[in-house]
């Protein structure tokens, strides 16, 4: 096997070979581990991280970088809790996708029309988005306290959580769009290389503004799971989310230089962030080391991805 074939299969299921491995490991060390409970209450912690995820794989793959998204999740927990309350609570959920999918765009027009860098870009739209989410609820807490507005979060169907469904059904749609879909492959296109991408007659700009409106409706969906769960909007809410969903799109083999990526592969980045976190805490060992691990191995995804665009 050849060096350039030995990192593409890294590249493409090293995430996979890591979960098994650590599943094993922490079953042996915990009988509390391999359990259905614990499993699916894994899988429900993590369904809003694992819908923002698949979502900037779209955004990573044509070239961008989304640092706006945990913003955008806090804007849509404060927006839906406020409208349940002055509205309705259905409406309040439904309309925190629809915030997100239009401050998306308004992240893509500004990149496209701008030419600014998505990263610096979506730095300063966060800390807007920030500001404004801290408007709306006079930097309190909106809780929200009917049982129409918490079935989302908290409802279950044949014994497992709603929103585990709600991020399979998501990450099933947004793997057939990207493997199936003449918009999937304009993605990779302008991604693996704009200029041939424009030589070609794609609307590059469009494609960009449609990954960037994609991954802001995600961020608002995951945020009516969040606020439905815990039944309070804050503006603090998704902190720290958008590195998150950018580690786990990289761990997942997804070329931080974009024109590949699978959105399979970003769902198991954040189930191994997931388990790593569990295990340390089924465990009882330091935080720190749990940082450390997770860090090593974020810079070896790196490092593998490096490798395989410098070959």
């Amino acid at each position: 096997m050849t060096f350039v074939t030995l990192t593409r299969f890294f590249q493409n299921y090293a995430v996979l070979i890591m979960i098994i491995v650590l599943m094993i490991v922490l079953s042996l060390m915990s009988d509390s581990f391999l359990t259905i409970r614990n499993l699916l209450n894994i899988l429900n912690q993590n369904a809003p991280l694992a819908i923002m995820a698949s979502a900037m794989t779209f955004v990573i793959i044509a070239g961008g970088f989304d640092l706006s998204v945990g913003a955008i999740f806090a804007m849509g927990s404060v927006c839906s809790a406020w409208l349940a309350l002055n509205v309705d609570p259905y409406f309040g959920l439904m309309m925190a996708p629809v915030v997100g999918l239009c401050l998306g765009m308004l992240n893509g027009l500004a990149i496209t029309l701008l030419h600014v860098h998505s990263f610096l870009a979506t730095i300063a739209t966060s800390l807007i988005f920030k500001g404004v989410a801290v408007v709306i609820s006079d930097g309190r807490l909106i809780p929200v306290r009917m049982a129409e507005f918490t079935w989302l979060g908290r409802g279950s169907f044949v014994g497992v959580f709603i929103a585990v469904w709600v991020m399979i059904a998501f990450a099933l749609i947004l793997t057939f769009v990207l493997t199936r879909t003449t918009y999937g492959r304009k993605v990779l296109s302008v991604g693996g290389n704009e200029e041939a991408s424009i030589l070609s007659g794609i609307r590059t700009n469009r494609i960009k503004i449609s990954t960037f409106a994609l991954a802001g409706l995600a961020a608002g969906l995951a945020s009516s799971i969040s606020v439905s769960r815990i039944s309070m909007g804050q503006a603090s809410a998704g902190a720290g989310m958008e590195l998150q969903a950018i580690a786990a799109v990289i761990l997942g083999g997804t070329s931080i230089y974009g024109g590949s990526g699978a959105i399979w592969r970003s769902v198991a980045g954040v189930l191994l962030l997931a388990l790593i976190n569990n295990g340390f805490n089924i465990l009882n060992a330091d935080p720190f080391y749990r940082d450390l691990t997770t860090g090593l191995i974020i810079l070896a995804a790196i490092g593998i991805s490096a490798a395989g665009k410098r070959r």
